[in-house]
């Protein structure tokens, strides 16, 4: 096989649709816009716009209030702890903080701090330093003979 020889197989690149290059290509006149008018031109953007009549989203009643400083929560399962300290990504001796979570890669990043919840079970002893949990993570990971310390506990009790 030579360089010069080299090709692709029969139907592996498509050539680009013409647009505008004569009636019979099916093309062609208006290029597949349509007609005339402002679709037909360039920089189109009309989202939302409904001809000069009031919009939808400005009929509609607004309700509801998203507080501007709300705390946005990383979560983890216990399951997925569970799994983490089988496979030797978490070591259960030493306090799995929210450091921990993020080299093991059960947590992409921390946010505001990292949320326990209750899915899956746990056996191993651990002592989990998270922001926040459930009641229900709390008694399981209590129940299998870990602890779980909440900071934001630890400095109210103070």
């Amino acid at each position: 096989m030579k360089l010069n020889q080299i090709a692709d197989k029969p139907g592996a690149r498509k050539t680009r649709t013409r647009l505008g290059i004569g009636v019979g290509s099916g093309k062609g006149k208006t290029g597949g816009r349509g007609v005339k008018g402002q679709k037909a031109r360039r920089g189109v953007a009309i989202n939302g716009f409904e001809g000069g009549q009031m919009p939808i989203y400005m009929r509609l009643p607004k309700r509801g209030f998203t507080q501007p400083n709300a705390s946005t929560y990383a979560w983890v399962n216990i399951g997925r702890i569970e799994a983490a300290i089988k496979a030797g990504k978490l070591d259960a001796s030493k306090p799995v903080d929210a450091e921990a979570l993020m080299r093991a890669g059960l947590v992409r990043r921390a946010r505001d701090g990292v949320r326990l919840l209750a899915k899956g079970k746990i056996t191993s002893r651990v002592e989990l330093v998270v922001a926040g949990a459930s009641k229900a993570a709390v008694a399981a990971v209590e129940a299998a003979g870990g602890k779980v310390t909440l900071p934001a506990a630890q400095e109210a009790a103070e």
